[in-house]
Order: C-alpha cells, then sequence, then structure tokens
C-alpha cells in the first residue's frame, strides 16, 4: 500500500511530467511557427491564403491532418510531387523541420468557407 507521502510524490511528479510535456508542446509549436513564416507568403498566415480554394489560389494548409502535410512536403523533397517551386523549397528543410512546420499547421484552425 502506498503511503500518503508516496502518493504525494507520485502526484506531483505526474504533474511535472504533464507542465514539461506543455512547456516541450508550445516550443515546438513556436519552433514551427517560425519556419512556417518563410511559406506564409504563399500560403497564407497560418496556413490560410487569401482567396477561395479552387479559384486558383493555393488549398488551405490550417488544421490539415499532421501526417498529411509531412507524407506532402516529403514528396516534394523527394521530387515525387511537381510543383511550380515547392519542390525546391522542399529541399531546404530537415525532416524535423518539416514535422515542425506540419505540426504548428495541425494545430490551426481551418479555414472556414467563404
Amino acid at each position: 500500500m502506498l503511503s500518503l507521502r508516496m502518493l504525494a510524490v507520485s502526484i506531483w511528479m505526474g504533474g511535472a511530467a504533464t507542465l514539461a510535456l506543455t512547456a516541450m508542446a508550445a516550443d515546438q509549436d513556436l519552433a514551427g511557427r517560425r519556419l512556417y513564416a518563410n511559406c506564409a507568403a504563399c500560403h497564407g498566415t497560418d496556413g490560410r491564403p487569401a482567396g477561395n480554394a479552387g479559384e486558383g489560389s493555393l488549398p488551405p494548409l490550417a488544421g490539415q491532418p499532421k501526417q498529411q502535410l509531412i507524407a506532402s512536403m516529403q514528396a516534394f523533397k523527394a521530387g515525387e510531387r511537381q510543383a511550380t517551386i515547392m519542390h525546391q523549397i522542399a529541399k531546404g528543410y530537415t525532416d524535423e523541420q518539416i514535422a515542425l512546420i506540419a505540426g504548428f499547421l495541425a494545430n490551426q484552425k481551418k479555414q472556414e468557407a467563404r
């Protein structure tokens, strides 16, 4: 049977671990936001391009599944998916940086239909 002291220590350690994970997630989100800043000119602030999707604009990236975004960027990076410039830009990112950008975008609110 756990003593009250051991129980309190366990609860405290769980809380400390939760805070550490929350801080780590915030750091990753900030790193992803900073990396994404290079993309905003074409893809819009926080992954929401100007104009309506399907009217010649780029598709919204905000709120897309992280793994889908990673797969898309990896396809650009490997030259499996062609684009005007994305295949060149993607080559400039490490796999870790791509994951950070994708995580940031996945956490953004999806673009509302206009």
